[in-house]
């Protein structure tokens, strides 16, 4: 065989760009030794010959230029192209080559042999951008059963490779930004197996995400039926470490495909098909020993297509990555821990409300911080640059072990707890997950605990901090003050520094931002203390007759509004110091006119070259330079600040200058705010003065107290922000350095290494090839929207096991009571808040949130979160904007949808779209 046409015997992996994916895959079982139908593949090479002369380049250009959203346009070029290959005939070097494969099919053994030239065949497309382990190109191209004969078989070729230019394989391919004259079409021939019954298996459930887990669809006749969805098939879900069945569910499979004589297929109904499985047991542990072989071979779970013969020979006729599972946790990966010691990763990424992907030199800083965290807390930390045993990553995002938490009675009792007001769906899902019988409790007192804790807490003065917010507030309040201008004068370097001595600081620093949180943390936690003494007092001395339950929802409702309007907040100084900006700028009318009339990213260039008018320019100077170290997604020291591209605040500000009713303005909402919290103080404690006068100094003071602390719970993490900004500075000083001396690119390059590498790069090591994979990576991960909150060692995803549903309104949403109100307008749905336009009124919603969006709820009219707890970062600020707002709520940004009315109660806990109604009115 020539360059044109190669035997399927013949193909690897290392071949995908000359034969596609499919064919590929096909060369590799084939030299694992499992049962693959014998067959050729007409290569790339022949369809670029053959594309030659029919004018696709002038299609190719014009696509490129085609934005991917215009759909119509799309359509319309790839039926041009389509038009333009099945008008030709193939050329006949090509057509000769194929025939005679072709005939020669007909020796040797398998499925279909010994019938001459008219052996039937299954033509299969297979494209150079196809079954790839980032993308899943299945399905967008053709296949033709059953082919038979000469003339059909070149048929089916040629309809093969116009498939290529369906409008839904340009669709996908423009949305992915791959270049159309970069894309060609293999084609697979080979026999066609017989099938008394086939359908598609997975190697790993592509449900729940459990690994050594095969899940098969089966369906009698061919596997056309089951991968089409035209039958409702036979479905087996087998352990595959043990050959055991764990589900065995019987379809109806009504339709059957079958192969006619002549050649094509022919569908016959049966109606009586679905009283007995169409595959026995040991066909079942047959097929899933099979798939285990695929996936061992290619070191990956597998989605495959299988045929069992009438003899009850098991063949395998594609096999492609899973492309839609999570990945495993590294230390899974890298053989650390056992597959029969089931582990529970939490994902920390999604606690702090960050959905995206983590830089790598992001994650090295966090594996630093908390190695930091765990030394000081006494435990072992064999490598500082690892991070803690506990520490992991997977999907590029943070995740910890809380398996020994689970095995404890005291974590089992605090972290639920901690979740409730934090991030209410995962205290769910832990709940759940710690009923596991495999995570049985083998610890029962607290004594652990304390000897990590009680030195922590000695060497940070924790009890003398409590004891001075009790009785002197306002000291305690001075000696943060002080505390936090020590700790910021200590992140500066003197100047002059070498890139090695700016490497070495940003280590340093990196491993000296615990302590702000004993410093800080205890002040906010004896707030939220108080406001529970306050509402056990106030609770107490209600009628009985309420319910203790309805007494205790009542009290809640009654102290929400106490924590509007917060002091001591700098999430909420931030936000108030930009609107006074954008008030400054809207009385300039130079200024507000060029704000409002000039995209942002042109604002932020004129910014950066001091062009603009002079009121926005030293305004937004002095605001970026108090308030510039911050940034969407800015726990990741990779993102850049806003000081560094003010893009987005320039936004914002556009955004704050459309609002005309005065009543909205957030200086006036958070004002009403606060007067209405000192209002209601006055009420409580004025009720519990009424039941004896101790009680109403005591509510008096507890509440007085959380009012001044309570918004402190925004200090350090924001101080640990303040620290990431100064360690991104110093290594963007080493990126300039490095890519001055070629090692990397671009100075923002720096970012996609870790400290050991960046110090390699130091030395004289060339990293442009490791950051260009590492960018490679990170920009397809950016693509992923689903991440789990919980992660088992096995890839298993609790929380596809466990619903946290559950309503009284029929197409509702649930989720966690975050801001007590309701509002009735217009949603908007916002993944990235950079850019983000969000009118007057409208309901944020939202796959998380943390300081980087709160600009936008000052003019939000409520919020809903996919992620979240009470006490969350984004149901503080609704709370203290007044806002109603909804968080935890599963799926918000997939099945709410911009411009749909929306109900949220922040009470309730509920989202109802327009159009839902009480379930059974």
């Amino acid at each position: 065989m020539s360059g044109r046409v190669l035997g399927l015997g013949d193909l690897n992996a290392r071949m995908l760009p000359q034969v596609g994916g499919k064919a590929a895959n096909l060369g590799e079982l084939l030299s694992a030794g499992l049962p693959v139908p014998d067959g050729f593949c007409l290569t790339t090479g022949a369809y670029a010959e053959a594309m030659a002369p029919l004018g696709l380049g002038a299609v190719h250009r014009d696509l490129q230029a085609t934005p991917a959203d215009h759909l119509d346009a799309l359509a319309e070029l790839a039926a041009r192209a389509r038009g333009l290959i099945t008008a030709a005939e193939l050329p006949p070097e090509i057509a000769s080559e194929v025939l005679s494969a072709y005939q020669a099919l007909d020796s040797g053994q398998g499925p279909g042999s010994g019938q001459g030239p008219g052996v039937p065949v299954a033509v299969r497309s297979s494209a150079t951008a196809e079954d790839l382990p980032f993308a899943s190109f299945a399905g967008q191209q053709d296949t033709y059963l059953n082919v038979v004969g000469a003339d059909a078989l070149l048929a089916a070729v040629r309809d093969c490779w116009a498939s290529l230019w369906t409008d839904r394989a340009v669709a996908y391919r423009a949305s992915r930004n791959i270049d159309p004259s970069t894309v060609e079409l293999a084609v697979v021939v080979q026999r066609m197996v017989d099938a008394a019954a086939a359908g598609v298996m997975f190697t790993a459930n592509p449900v729940t995400g459990r690994r050594r887990e095969s899940v098969i669809d089966a369906s009698p006749g061919l596997g056309e039926a089951v991968v089409s969805g035209a039958v409702n098939p036979d479905h087996f879900v087998v352990d595959t470490a043990s050959g055991r069945i764990l589900e065995r569910r019987v379809g109806d499979k009504r339709l059957v495909i079958r192969p006619l004589s002549g050649g094509g297929t022919e569908s016959i109904d049966q109606p009586a098909a679905g009283d007995k499985p169409c595959l026995t047991d040991p066909q079942v542990r047959e097929l899933a020993a099979l798939g285990g072989k695929a996936e061992d071979h290619y070191g990956a779970p597998q989605d495959t297509e299988w045929a069992i013969d009438a003899a009850g020979k098991a063949w395998l006729t594609q096999s492609r990555p899973i492309t839609t599972l999570y990945p495993l946790a590294d230390k899974v990966l890298r053989g650390e821990v056992s597959e029969y010691d089931t582990r529970i990763y939490l994902c920390f990424s999604l606690a702090q409300g960050l959905t995206r992907p983590i830089t790598p030199m992001g994650l090295a800083a966090f594996r630093r911080i908390t190695a930091a965290v765990a030394a000081e807390a006494g435990f072992d930390v064999p490598s500082a640059r690892s991070g803690p045993p506990p520490y992991a990553e997977a999907g590029q995002r943070i995740f910890f072990d809380l398996t020994t938490v689970a095995r404890s009675t005291v974590g089992r009792r605090i972290v639920p707890r901690v979740f409730d007001i934090m991030e209410a769906r995962s205290a769910v899902l832990l709940r759940h997950v710690f009923a596991d019988p495999r995570f049985s409790i083998t610890r029962r007192t607290p004594w652990g605990l304390i000897k990590h804790v009680a030195p922590v807490a000695a060497r940070a003065r924790v009890p003398e901090t409590l004891f001075r917010a009790l009785f002197r507030p306002e000291a305690a309040l001075r000696r943060v003050d002080r505390f936090t201008k020590d700790f910021n004068k200590s992140l500066e370097l003197p100047g002059g520094a070498s890139p090695r001595q700016r490497l070495d600081h940003a280590e340093q620093v990196l491993s000296r931002l615990f302590p702000n949180v004993p410093a800080i943390i205890p002040l906010p936690a004896l707030g939220f203390a108080m406001l529970g003494l306050a509402g056990k007092l106030l609770k107490g001395g209600r009628r009985q007759g309420q319910g203790q339950r309805e007494a205790g929802r009542k009290t809640w409702a009654e102290l929400q509004p106490v924590l509007r309007g917060l002091p001591n907040n700098v999430t909420t100084e931030m936000d108030l110091e930009l609107w006074r900006l954008a008030t400054a700028i809207r009385a300039d009318d130079e200024s507000s006119r060029v704000l409002t009339g000039q995209p942002p990213a042109l604002l932020a260039q004129h910014f950066s070259a001091g062009e603009l008018p002079a009121v926005a320019q030293s305004g937004l100077a002095a605001f970026l330079e108090r308030f510039g170290h911050r940034a969407v997604a800015e726990i990741d020291v990779g993102m850049p600040r806003w000081r560094d591209d003010p893009t987005h605040i320039l936004g914002v500000l556009a955004n704050y200058l459309r609002l005309d009713d005065p009543a909205l303005s957030p200086d006036r909402q958070f004002s009403r705010a606060e007067a209405e919290a000192e209002a209601q103080m006055a009420r409580l404690v004025a009720e519990a003065r009424s039941r004896g006068r101790l009680r109403g100094i005591v509510v008096r003071a507890a509440l007085r107290r959380a009012r001044l602390f309570v918004g402190l719970r925004e200090l350090p993490k924001y101080q640990i922000v303040v620290a990431l900004a100064e360690v991104r500075r110093q290594l963007a000083e080493v990126g300039k350095a490095l890519a001055a001396e070629g090692r990397i690119a671009r100075a923002d390059d720096v970012f996609f290494l870790d400290f050991a590498e960046t110090g390699a790069a130091l030395d004289g090591a060339d990293m442009q090839e490791l950051v260009a994979r590492r960018q490679g990576a990170y920009y397809l991960e950016l693509e992923r929207r689903h991440i789990p909150r919980l992660l088992l060692s096995d890839g298993t995803e609790p929380e596809t096991l466990a619903s946290a549903r559950g309503t009284a309104v029929e197409g509702a949403l649930a989720g966690s009571p975050a801001s007590a109100g309701t509002v009735t307008a217009p949603a908007r749905v916002i993944l990235d808040p950079v850019g983000a336009h969000l009118e007057p009124g409208e309901i944020l919603v939202a796959p998380s949130t943390d300081p980087g969006w709160t600009p936008l709820f000052l003019t939000a009219g409520g919020l809903v979160m996919e992620m979240g707890g009470p006490n969350s970062h984004g149901a503080v600020v609704a709370r203290e904007y007044g806002i109603p707002a909804v968080v935890g709520v599963a799926d918000a940004t997939s099945v709410l949808r911009t411009g749909q009315e929306v109900t949220v109660d922040g009470a309730a806990g509920t989202v109802v779209p327009a159009g839902s109604r009480v379930a059974g009115v």
